[in-house]
């Protein structure tokens, strides 16, 4: 009995069941504030399909903030992959799975380009990612002449419209599944993963135990960024287009649900068990913000005010309210 009292407990002070409970709250609140339509079927497919290409900058930026370090050109990555793949359909007449491998490729050498300023050249994770956002941005123009281009290839029509489960459950949220559970399974059961934590506690201590952190941080920008520019293929095909701002204003978005997620900005600490639910109260609080009616501005704003609110959340959990109030005292 004392044994259950304590998993019990145990459970009760975990970071997943904090999280669990806010999306209860959320759901709840939103199911009544919207009387029963945010429950409803058809909505909860709207949420999973905000979910996707989020999703997908969720996991990147949760594996380098677990690192210790951050992507802040994932978004601009993806849009220019986007667009690049979006030319090669159209205008080359290249196929999808070959189009698809060059953006793979193009996306990679940004995260190349990553590594080795943060790496070797000693930039700030902040400033050489958002400096090659600006570059990707300046490309992706170049690949269009700034102009959007619109796609109706077979296979982009699939990846956008295919459902499974009676036509209820995207096929894409299927593939984001996928991906969750391999990135889960590889930072929980891999000796890469424990090495990522490791190396995001303490790079110091990491090095002395034999691990390289540069060949951690240049895997995982790598995987940023090419997990950017399926991000942006996918985008595209749910809007028929590659478009010029494409995901790069969503370069947050994962930010956010990594943090709410219980990821936390001083590497080291997180999961992306987590990180999915984190993902869950994002899409679900923009969703049900649309529902209730709030202006569009104003919940650009709402999301702002998510970031910082999950910032504060995390600063608390890494150091805590005793250490805080010992701070005043002194």
């Amino acid at each position: 009995m004392a044994e259950l009292a304590t998993s019990v407990k145990k459970v009760i002070k975990s970071k997943m069941f904090a999280l669990i409970m806010l999306l209860a709250m959320l759901t709840t609140f939103m199911q009544f504030g919207t009387d029963g339509m945010f429950l409803h079927p058809i909505n909860i497919r709207t949420i999973l399909d905000m979910m996707i290409i989020t999703g997908m900058l969720t996991i990147g930026s949760a594996m380098l903030l677990i690192s210790g370090a951050l992507d802040l050109s994932m978004g601009a990555v993806g849009t220019m992959a986007g667009m690049l793949f979006a030319v090669l359909l159209r205008y080359y007449g290249v196929h999808w799975s070959v189009a698809f491998l060059i953006c793979l490729a193009l996306a990679a050498m940004f995260g190349v380009v990553n590594a080795i300023l943060v790496n070797f050249a000693r930039f700030p994770a902040f400033i050489a990612t958002l400096g090659m956002a600006f570059v990707a941005e300046g490309v992706s123009f170049l690949f269009a002449g700034g102009a959007n281009i619109s796609l109706s290839d077979p296979f982009m029509r699939a990846l956008a419209t295919g459902r499974f489960m009676n036509n209820t459950i995207p096929f894409s949220i299927l593939i984001l599944l996928v991906f969750f559970i391999v990135y889960g399974l590889i930072l929980s059961k891999t000796k890469f993963g424990r090495q990522i934590y490791l190396v995001g506690g303490n790079p110091h201590a990491s090095r002395l135990v034999g691990i390289n952190p540069r060949k951690i941080s240049f895997i995982l920008f790598i995987n940023s960024s090419m997990l950017g520019a399926i991000a942006g293929i996918m985008f595209n095909s749910r809007v028929a287009a590659a478009t010029t701002l494409g995901i790069t204003e969503r370069q947050f978005f994962g930010l956010i649900a990594a943090i709410l997620g219980g990821v936390s900005f001083g590497g080291g600490t997180g999961g992306l068990g987590g990180a999915f639910v984190g993902l869950l109260i994002f899409s679900a609080f923009g969703n049900g913000m649309f529902l209730l009616g709030v202006d569009s501005f104003w919940n650009q704003a709402m999301f702002g005010m998510l970031l910082l609110v999950s910032m504060a959340f995390d600063y608390l959990r890494t150091v805590g309210w005793k250490n805080i109030i010992g701070r005043r005292s002194l």
